[in-house]
């Protein structure tokens, strides 16, 4: 079959890779250059391990300091839009502990997926990626968080997830030395040695450049709709290129899918949270830069070693589509860094400040498949959130299998 992807971010292009495997010819379409979008700036930790969804019942007793901090990492912009008061009670909806409890089984499960397809890709591919197994931190700053950790490790530990322990502030810094001068400003720390982490952006490039020399064709334009006739889709239009025909498309899209569903007749629970990052060059001092990638969960920020690099990123705002790069938001990622490791970075440079959309679902759980009343040839691989990079491989293996296995994607 000819399959059409939409878009060339991490999953997209995940998706070529495991699609144009299975010998189909496969173009893929996008706007902008491959792994340009969301996925050249986040940040970068591969979090096969630790999956607590965001939507989780601690954040009721989070809310006014999120909502109403001046420093929270929380943002919220109420607009006249129905999908972001529709995904926000979707979101507040899915705070509890069962909802979170069925979502973390299953991103544990897409999660071992995504890394053996990774690890597939990867051993094939061997892309100059800066990619590391370091291991990671996830700091909590309350006796409370670390109890609530406590019993996240517990569940994921009983649902098979990869071994993992609690850890104290010492125990902590021993892992890290680079931590040493934040030493008591948390209270515990989840620690799990199997956590990797790459460039993301580098892994989009290579992906992007092997898929090219086999044949896969990328075309950059913009999508302004679908031709379709008896329950099919037969083209996209887009601006540049006209109609592009194909047997199956998939649609990754990220924050943009609940457009692209709403053209497809398909309503799609994803907005976009905003989020920033800085990359900032490392001292070569043993002890000064981070080697472990650290989540610091109080400041919402997590900091990963690439290379000679450090990549800081965090927050999240209900913004809708807005890319702008307020100064307070990158301040505030460096006095994190300064903060957490206050000999990491070389002084005065360039911070590289950045934007990007993660497209999230209330739940965590990505939209994977067929859609509403979207035509049958048309399948959906959007929703990642914060995890894009990390589940991009399990779901494009999903979308794989689907190819494989449904007939209505083949019949005319």
């Amino acid at each position: 079959m000819h399959i059409c992807i939409l878009g060339a971010g991490i999953v997209g292009l995940a998706t070529a890779w495991e699609v144009q495997a299975q010998g189909h010819t496969v173009t893929v379409v996008d706007r902008a250059a491959p792994g340009s979008g969301t996925s050249s700036g986040n940040g970068a930790q591969l979090s096969y391990s630790y999956v607590a969804p965001l939507a989780d019942a601690s954040i009721w007793g989070q809310l006014p300091h999120l909502m109403f901090s001046a420093d929270s990492p929380l943002k919220l912009r109420p607009q006249l839009d129905p999908q972001q008061w529709r995904w926000g009670l979707g979101f507040m909806a899915a705070c509890n502990d069962r909802s979170a409890a069925r979502t973390t089984q299953a991103l544990l499960q897409l999660a071992a997926a995504s890394r053996e397809g990774f690890e597939a890709m990867r051993a094939q591919l061997q892309p100059d990626c800066d990619f590391a197994e370091a291991g990671k931190l996830v700091l909590y700053g309350s006796a409370a968080g670390v109890e609530a950790a406590r019993r996240q490790v517990a569940l994921q530990q009983s649902l098979g997830g990869a071994a993992q322990r609690v850890v104290t502030p010492d125990e902590a810094v021993a892992l890290e030395p680079a931590l040493a001068g934040y030493r008591g400003r948390f209270a515990g720390a989840v620690y799990t040695a199997s956590e990797c982490v790459a460039d993301c952006l580098k892994v989009c490039q290579a992906l992007a450049a092997a898929l090219q020399a086999r044949g896969v064709q990328f075309i950059t334009a913009e999508v302004q709709g679908f031709e379709a006739s008896r329950g099919r889709a037969r083209a996209v239009r887009t601006r540049e290129q006209g109609a592009i025909a194909a047997d199956a498309f998939v649609v990754a899209v990220g924050a943009t899918a609940a457009r692209f569903g709403r053209m497809l007749g398909a309503y799609l629970p994803v907005y976009p949270l905003k989020g920033y990052s800085i990359t900032l060059p490392v001292h070569d001092t043993p002890g000064a830069a981070p080697v472990v990638s650290v989540t610091d969960t109080a400041r919402k920020t997590v900091f990963a070693r690439i290379g000679q690099r450090l990549r800081v990123a965090g927050m999240a705002e209900l913004v809708g589509e807005d890319l702008r790069i307020p100064p307070a938001r990158i301040a505030t990622l460096q006095a994190a860094t300064q903060a957490v490791f206050p000999q990491a970075a070389v002084q005065g440079a360039d911070p590289q400040p950045w934007a990007g959309l993660r497209p999230a679902t209330p739940s965590g759980l990505p939209v994977v498949g067929r859609a509403g009343r979207a035509p049958a040839n048309v399948l959906f691989n959007v929703g990642h959130g914060a995890l894009g990079f990390t589940l991009a491989f399990g779901t494009a293996r999903q979308v794989a299998h689907l190819l494989a296995a449904d007939t209505a994607l083949v019949s005319a």
